[in-house]
């Protein structure tokens, strides 16, 4: 096998999760573009170019309101998954293994192997960093995002107000609107119940062949996330 297939083969999954992405966001931009231009005829507005609307607020507060709420999916299940348990589920810890793990089982420190990342080997901040590392990431995507979107948010509210002839509003005044958090909890309930549901339906229903399912034959309460 060639290198490059070797390649593929090894990172499918997330491959095609891009270029699906790529397709979606792309999809995205022309029906948003054909849609705002739309409204701006309704409202005998002047048209944009479409690379004028791939620069605009009114494009960048819609990617990113739904940016920000996956990132958040994210963050707030690999935070609570250390702590809180679904007896059953695929998603979870067993019922009886600690939040914690011990370095042995975690491989740091003195109990590193060969191929262990330098920063889990070397011990102090360094590891305390690393073993933090996957939830800082996701936390610093999602305020990115969530703050990105405030600015483009802010600013397409003041495009609307000025469309109807009414005042501006400051920065901080916009945060305190019912527009901006609209925005925001509207994705962050549908992401919350998104993973309730995976978290829940693992340990009833199964999918042959999927890492993220138990053996079919496997009994409902045993397995991943139980005692057993």
């Amino acid at each position: 096998m060639s290198k490059t297939r070797a390649f593929v083969r090894e990172n499918s999954m997330t491959l095609v999760f891009i270029a699906l992405f790529v397709v979606s966001l792309v999809g995205e931009a022309l029906a948003g573009y054909f849609d705002f231009n739309a409204q701006q005829t309704e409202h005998h507005q002047a048209a944009y170019t479409f690379g004028r609307y791939l620069v605009s607020s009114q494009f960048g507060v819609d990617v990113m309101e739904n940016w920000q709420s996956e990132f958040l999916q994210f963050a707030s299940f690999i935070a609570l998954a250390i702590w809180l348990r679904q007896r059953g589920s695929t998603e979870s810890k067993a019922m009886n293994e600690p939040s914690i793990p011990s370095d042995a089982k975690d491989k740091i420190g003195g109990h590193a192997g060969p191929h262990t990342p330098p920063w889990a080997r070397a011990g102090g901040w360094r590891t305390a960093v690393y073993s933090n590392s996957l939830l800082a990431v996701m936390l610093f995507f999602w305020l990115g995002s969530w703050a990105t979107q405030s600015v483009t948010g802010w600013r397409t509210y003041n495009d609307d107000q000025q469309t109807h002839k009414e005042a501006s509003v400051s920065y901080s005044s916009y945060l305190g609107t019912p527009g901006f958090w609209n925005r925001s909890l509207q994705n962050w309930q549908s992401e919350f119940l998104a993973v309730a549901s995976i978290s829940l339906f693992t340990v009833y229903l199964r999918q042959r062949g999927s890492s993220q399912s138990k053996p079919v034959g496997e009994p409902h309460l045993s397995g991943t996330g139980s005692d057993d």
